[in-house]
């Protein structure tokens, strides 16, 4: 794996660390009508982003590489931006998860694009997996919203 990927690869698992902090940090804050759909909803993000995290990490090191792993390196490189702890509404919650979960689908279609010059298929395949979860995820977001 060339060092281009690798960086790409490892900012990308930076931002699903931050993501995932940032999704419990909305799952236990979020008010409003729909309070009780939209934090299970914000749950099965979370547990799913921890999914992407660890298929991340292993594409690293299956190609010995390693991958970031600290909460500290995670902020140095993510994109993701923190939220600070409070109430936010339904609304909001959903708009600043959809506005992460296209920064993310973003990334990993450009880290896809390298892995497939490259000729990583592994690597194709589990991004192409995780853009199609985004894509998913970000209809239904929109749907929410109307």
């Amino acid at each position: 794996m060339n060092k281009d990927l690798t960086k790409k690869l490892n900012d990308y698992l930076a931002n699903l660390g931050i993501e995932y902090i940032k999704l419990h940090n909305l799952h236990w804050n979020v008010v409003g009508l729909s309070f009780k759909a939209v934090h299970e909803y914000f749950e099965s993000l979370y547990d799913e982003t921890t999914e992407f995290m660890d298929a991340i990490a292993e594409l690293l090191r299956i190609n010995d590489e390693l991958p970031l792993a600290s909460v500290k390196d995670f902020l140095t490189y993510a994109t993701v931006k923190e939220i600070e702890s409070k109430e936010i509404s339904v609304s909001d919650a959903l708009k600043t998860v959809f506005a992460d979960l296209e920064l993310l689908k973003n990334q990993a279609l450009d880290a896809h694009k390298k892995a497939d010059e490259d000729g990583l298929t592994g690597v194709v395949a589990t991004l192409e997996e995780q853009i199609n979860y985004y894509d998913k995820q970000l209809w239904f977001i929109k749907s929410m919203l109307k």
